[in-house]
């Protein structure tokens, strides 16, 4: 499932992989070539629009710079990817996180999970 604007919608990552990019002013970006994923928070990070397979640093720097997508831009993902030039509002990449002092922080996340 993939998180866009606050909504979540359900697509295969598979099925993004040579999608085309279209920015908001129906501006054509490129084609899905490669996925950045932090697996850490299970989140697409970077869509790119060239191949990251590459012999050098600084060609794989250049392809990151000139040639990507941050994820947090996609606005819809369809049978197209539509990307604005900013972040789309809804997305919320600071984890939240309770006091680490709190004495209810503990008691807090019981109930909140439903473990008690």
């Amino acid at each position: 499932m993939l998180q866009i604007g606050g909504r979540i919608m359900s697509v295969r990552i598979s099925k993004l992989f040579g999608m085309d990019v279209y920015d908001s002013e129906a501006g054509y970006k490129g084609k899905v070539y490669d996925l950045i994923i932090n697996l850490e928070k299970g989140k697409i990070e970077t869509i790119t629009t060239e191949p990251l397979k590459v012999k050098t640093k600084s060609d794989a720097k250049k392809i990151l710079t000139e040639k990507s997508i941050p994820y947090k831009n996609v606005r819809s993902a369809k049978d197209i990817i539509i990307v604005s030039n900013r972040p789309v509002e809804g997305m919320d990449d600071a984890p939240k996180q309770e006091p680490e002092d709190s004495k209810y922080s503990t008691a807090y996340s019981k109930y909140r999970y439903g473990r008690r």
